[in-house]
């Protein structure tokens, strides 16, 4: 192994020192002297780190799960080569732990006057900002006995965005919508419907739906089609307190309601309704409005990505206030919160009529399969002690969602791999509805 810098010079003197103390020193000094002569003109020939040049470029974003690629540019301005090892070093979340180490690990010749690029694969396993440590030079001499070490700092940062996995779901939610919006031959009525057309009767339509001055003028029966309103004001709430830190499986409560709340942000703004997010536990943390078309959802994932939850519990009453403060009357109200029995009733429930009466309100939670597995268990003592409790657990949640159905309020309440659609179906449902 090569000895670095001080280590070298160190190591020479002390060899020096001991063979002149040790009995039959000159010969110790006549075997010993030439390698560390060696050892000090290897040190001496290698490339100084200090004056190294360094530049970067890459990506600035990537999704949860997927790579970056981040190029630095190493210059050598030196008038000998540089033989070395680079290391990259970035927050340990940036990568799989087990490849870690030779992801950020790169060897490196870089000829007098010239310039390599070395491209660091980032991997995060984490949400938000990921921001480059320092790049370590190990410049090694011609004979491998010796090396300079040095430290440079190369600012980067990569944003960490929201997953998105149920991004797959997303033409299947738009086919439904387009038969709500008339494209196919679909009937939907109510309050929040505008009249679209006209069709010949089919089997099976409310004959309610039949226009009978229409069909006085020609020969079939003619019955009217409509369409969903656009423009509806949507404001996805995120409760970012204690609870949504809980991992179900190997996921934060967070990101499978950031998960949903996308897919439902993607639905609705291809249905010309605007989306607004706000995110709350005490504080708010975040909020985006006045977002139309096409800038909603990069704007959502950009406010969404450096969210944390707190360990602390979630004022819903203040975010209740500040709901109603944020949006006109007959909004949807989406809520991704927990059914956890204390906050829901000291927090959620005083204020759940107010905000029923204003908007309409769906309450959508991220239940844990791994309790329905427990509430099934049998054979031992401690499978039927956690049955016990997980049928428990499963009795105070339903309990508390057929509380808040009975306020008014529309419940989801689902593991993470249904979570997103159900939601989405549940909106596209008060769609053809007309209530929103």
């Amino acid at each position: 192994m090569a000895l670095t810098g001080r280590t070298a010079l160190a190591t020479a003197l002390a060899t020096l020192i001991v063979g002149f103390l040790l009995p039959g020193w000159t010969g110790i000094l006549a075997v010993e002297l030439p390698l560390l002569i060696a050892i000090v003109a290897d040190l001496f020939l290698a490339a100084p780190v200090s004056q190294l040049l360094f530049t970067r470029s890459g990506d600035t974003s990537v999704r949860l799960g997927e790579q970056a690629l981040v190029t630095l540019v190493v210059t050598n301005p030196n008038s000998r080569t540089l033989h070395a090892q680079l290391r990259d070093a970035w927050p340990p979340s940036s990568w799989p732990q087990d490849i870690s180490d030779r992801a950020s690990r790169h060897p490196l010749r870089v000829p007098p006057g010239e310039r390599r690029r070395v491209t660091t694969r980032l991997q995060p396993t984490r949400r938000g900002d990921r921001e480059a440590v320092r790049v370590t030079i190990r410049s090694h001499g011609p004979l491998g006995l010796a090396a300079r070490q040095g430290h440079h700092e190369v600012p980067w940062t990569v944003r960490v965005l929201p997953a998105f996995p149920s991004r797959r779901l997303l033409p299947g939610k738009l086919a439904r919508l387009r038969e709500l919006d008339g494209r196919t031959s679909i009937l939907t009525s109510g309050e929040g419907t505008e009249f679209d057309s006209l069709r010949d009767y089919a089997a099976g339509d409310d004959t309610r739906s039949i226009d009978w001055r229409a069909t006085a003028r020609r020969a079939d029966v003619a019955v009217r089609t409509w369409r969903p309103e656009r423009d509806r004001r949507i404001l996805l709430v995120l409760d970012t307190g204690r609870t949504s830190a809980g991992r179900v499986g190997d996921v934060p409560r967070l990101d499978v309601a950031m998960d949903a709340a996308l897919l439902l942000a993607a639905s609705a703004v291809r249905a010309g309704d605007r989306v607004d997010l706000l995110a709350h536990d005490r504080v708010t943390r975040t909020s985006v409005t006045g977002r139309a078309g096409t800038d909603t959802l990069p704007a959502l994932v950009a406010a969404m990505a450096p969210l944390e939850p707190a360990l602390t519990e979630s004022d819903l009453r203040t975010l209740a206030a500040r709901a109603l403060r944020a949006t006109p009357s007959g909004s949807l109200l989406v809520l991704l919160t927990g059914l956890d029995r204390a906050p829901v009733d000291e927090g959620l429930l005083p204020v759940l009529p107010l905000l029923t009466r204003r908007h309409t309100v769906l309450v959508a939670s991220v239940s844990d399969p791994r309790i329905e597995e427990m509430a099934g268990g049998r054979g031992t003592l401690d499978a039927v002690y956690g049955a016990a409790a997980a049928a428990q657990s499963l009795a105070e949640r339903q309990e508390t969602a057929e509380r808040l159905r009975r306020h008014g309020a529309t419940v989801v309440d689902e593991p993470p791999s249904r979570l997103a659609s159900t939601l989405t179906d549940a909106y596209l449902s008060l769609k053809a509805a007309g209530r929103l």
